[in-house]
This record gives structure tokens, C-alpha cells and sequence, in this order.
């Protein structure tokens, strides 16, 4: 089993910033892909940015220019800084992480999910 623990976020204002941080911990894995989601009250969980192992992103086109997501293998985290919000960046952000791991003798694909972060900017 892995879980994931999302930090950082918060309140802010239109035009500002924020740094959220996942980290990942378990016994005996290795993480493949990372990334952030985003999901709104009664809306679809979407995707905002991912990363591969190898350092591979790609980002959903409403931040494009204004969000980075960044990980450390070593850490087992994943960072996604995020300036010049907009206040329809408000939402609930998870954290993902798929990849391997050995449970019972046994190597086992996992795909975790993290409980949310709060983003809230106001206008």
C-alpha cells in the first residue's frame, strides 16, 4: 500500500502563489508516474499536470504557463508551483502516483490517490 499526503494549500489572492507538495510512503516501491488532479463540488476530477519518471510533463491547457510541476525521485515527492491564480483555479487538489510495488513476495501494480488540498483564491 501507498499513501500519498498533500501540503500546501490555502487562501489567496488573485495573482498570487502557492506550492503544493505530495509525498508518497510505503513499504518497497518505485513510483512510475505523478501528478496533480483538481475536482470541484459536483464536477469530474480533471487533470492539471503529470510527470513522468523520466521527467516527461504535460499540463491541461487552462495552466499552461502559469503552473510547474516538478518532482524529487529521491524524496518520493511531487511539486506543483503554481502562480498568477485565478479564481477559477479554486478546487480540491489530489495528488496521484502509479508504479510498482513487492507485497508478499509478490510485485503488484498500485495507483494511489491522496485525500485533497484545499486551493482557494479569491478575486
Amino acid at each position: 500500500q501507498v499513501q500519498l499526503v498533500e501540503s500546501g494549500g490555502g487562501l489567496v489572492q488573485a495573482g498570487g502563489s502557492l506550492r503544493l507538495s505530495c509525498v508518497a510512503s510505503g513499504r518497497s516501491f518505485s513510483i512510475n508516474g505523478m501528478g496533480w488532479y483538481r475536482q470541484a463540488p459536483g464536477k469530474e476530477r480533471e487533470l492539471v499536470a503529470r510527470i513522468s519518471s523520466g521527467g516527461s510533463t504535460n499540463y491541461a491547457d487552462s495552466v499552461k504557463g502559469r503552473f510547474i510541476i516538478s518532482r524529487d525521485n529521491a524524496k518520493n515527492t511531487v511539486y506543483l508551483q503554481m502562480n498568477s491564480l485565478k479564481p477559477e483555479d479554486t478546487d480540491v487538489y489530489h495528488c496521484n502516483a502509479d508504479g510498482i510495488s513487492l507485497s508478499d513476495s509478490l510485485v503488484r501494480t498500485f495507483d494511489s490517490w491522496g485525500q485533497g488540498t484545499q486551493v482557494t483564491v479569491s478575486s
